[in-house]
């Protein structure tokens, strides 16, 4: 797929079909990410790959999924998001939290290792660690794109990071930015319709 193609095509999807993933596929795709840009040239990145069902099970264990649609309704209200496209995006997404990594064809865990805490940052160049390993997840988004392979990242909990670092052996040293959930879509996967934004609008030539 050409890069532009994939870039366009690239949506994110929950649901998906009972497919699994060829290992060399998800080797292909986690190739693509370590050719991202890092923060010290070292990629100190890892990646876990759960394909099993039982550990895929264990790890929604500490997911909280709220169904109900009046609380999400409640819940977009706190937020004070007024878009529409936005709320139906939610209002598909959050009872999901669940399905879409029970049913993935792999749950790719990326790690990034730092060496000052990430909540913590005393400047901007203390997030250098955080903001290389998205530069590697879209990489990764991409080149599934180009596989036919589309997902969703989600951002855990500090519960959840609790409970993957015991359970899955995570070192100290290392965080976890997001579940990235990947798959083949079903043919009746929900496509969220974009926010048309013309670029045109976003672009300030040589100051604001």
């Amino acid at each position: 797929m050409e890069l532009y193609e994939a870039i366009r095509t690239r949506k994110t999807i929950r649901d998906f079909e009972e497919k699994s993933i060829p290992p060399e596929v998800i080797e292909r795709m986690l190739g693509a990410g370590m050719q991202a840009p890092s923060n010290n040239h070292l990629r100190e990145w890892e990646f876990i790959v759960i394909t099993d069902q039982h550990q895929k099970k264990a790890l929604i264990q500490s997911i909280h999924e709220l169904t109900a649609p009046d609380q999400i309704d409640k819940l977009l209200d706190e937020w004070k998001m007024t878009d529409q496209l936005q709320r139906n995006m939610y209002h598909n997404g959050i009872p999901k939290q669940k399905s879409m990594i029970m049913t993935a064809g792999a749950v790719i865990l990326p790690c990034f290792r730092v060496t000052t805490p990430l909540l913590k940052p005393k400047n901007l160049s203390d997030l250098n660690y955080f903001a290389s390993i998205w530069c590697c997840i879209e990489n990764i988004l991409l080149a599934a794109a180009a596989e036919g392979i589309f997902g969703v990242v989600r951002i855990p909990f500090d519960d959840e990071v609790v409970f993957m670092r015991h359970h899955l052996g995570i070192p100290a040293d290392y965080e976890v930015p997001c579940y990235l959930a990947l798959g083949y879509p079903k043919a009746n996967a929900f496509r969220q319709k974009q926010v048309n934004i013309d670029i045109r609008t976003r672009i300030h030539s040589n100051c604001w």
